[in-house]
């Protein structure tokens, strides 16, 4: 039997650095926001057909995806928090610390924008499809939502590549079930949001490969330590967790470890001439990755948690 222990997390100060420039963060915000542009974007109201939403077409297992997504993503002011916690604009930072922060706060605004409306599509399509009531979801999404969120990283490149392989996994994941729910409403649903959560992972990848670049072997250990305690949002804090994600692990193919083969391709096209550290951490990262199809017993083989970071 799987039991859960949740704990509330210790709530840190402002990160370490080192950060990138702040002329070289500008540039992949701009990039990200071109991704994004006006033409591209969807509006929660519009985008689908909410009337032809039908949970009825759905297994169990899938229904009781779309619950545990629900709540992940609803999480969104507690991953918020964490930029602007992590990354203060106040003057407890100098002036350099101050205008990295800035520039990154013009991609967490829009970011933020992007998973709002993931958390705010998915209530609207269990209310609409007949999953859940209105009130009786704002009850269950409170329960979860009022509780802290925290990384347990001190360095800024660290909070990055969490972040990288979270949404790049979520992307996944929703591909997966994508491919094998009946109503082809939530399946529209689902490639609107695995798409926005693509250039989320690439604005990462942005941010992680000229990483490497400025600092080289100074910012591998924060990211070995990133994959050596991976855990998705949520898993230390949500109450029955592992037991939920082990039931609705037969609803689409899911495994986290996925996403290192692109933490991998990333960290080969960054550096010229790996160092042995380098190659020390592209090893780790493709051992950490799982060979072969897990017992449900193993949280490496659950769904993931959609968010932000």
């Amino acid at each position: 039997m799987t039991t859960t222990t949740t704990r509330a997390p210790v709530l840190r100060g402002p990160v370490d650095g080192p950060f990138l420039p702040a002329g070289d963060l500008a540039e992949a915000v701009t990039d990200f926001h071109r991704a994004g542009a006006a033409e591209r974007r969807w509006d929660v109201e519009t985008a689908v057909d909410w009337t032809a939403a039908d949970a009825n077409r759905l297994t169990d297992g899938q229904r009781s995806a779309v619950r545990f997504i629900t709540l992940i993503e609803d999480h969104l002011p507690g991953y918020f928090a964490v930029y602007t916690r992590r990354f203060p604009l106040t003057d407890e930072v100098s002036e350099q610390d101050f205008a990295h922060h800035r520039e990154l706060y013009h991609f967490t605004v829009r970011w933020a924008v992007e998973e709002d409306s993931h958390a705010r599509a998915l209530f609207r399509y269990q209310t609409d499809s007949g999953i859940a009531r209105p009130d009786d979801l704002r009850r269950e999404l409170a329960a979860e939502g009022r509780k802290p969120f925290e990384l347990p990283h001190d360095e800024s490149v660290a909070l990055f590549a969490y972040a990288l392989v979270q949404e790049k996994a979520t992307q996944i994941y929703y591909q997966q079930l994508r491919s094998v729910v009946g109503d082809p409403v939530l399946a529209e649903l689902l490639n609107r949001l695995s798409r926005d959560e693509a250039r989320h992972f690439a604005f990462m990848a942005d941010i992680l490969e000229r990483y490497l670049r400025v600092y080289g072997d100074a910012v591998v250990e924060p990211i070995r330590d990133v994959i050596a305690s991976f855990r998705m949002p949520l898993a230390d804090t949500m109450r029955g967790y592992w037991r939920w994600a082990l039931r609705i692990a037969d609803a689409a193919r899911y495994d986290h470890t996925d996403a290192y083969e692109h933490l991998i391709r990333i960290v080969n096209r960054a550096v010229d001439a790996p160092s042995d550290r380098v190659d020390e951490l592209t090893r780790f990262v493709a051992a950490c990755r799982t060979a072969a199809p897990l017992p449900l017993t193993t949280p490496a083989a659950v769904p993931p948690a959609a968010a932000s970071a």
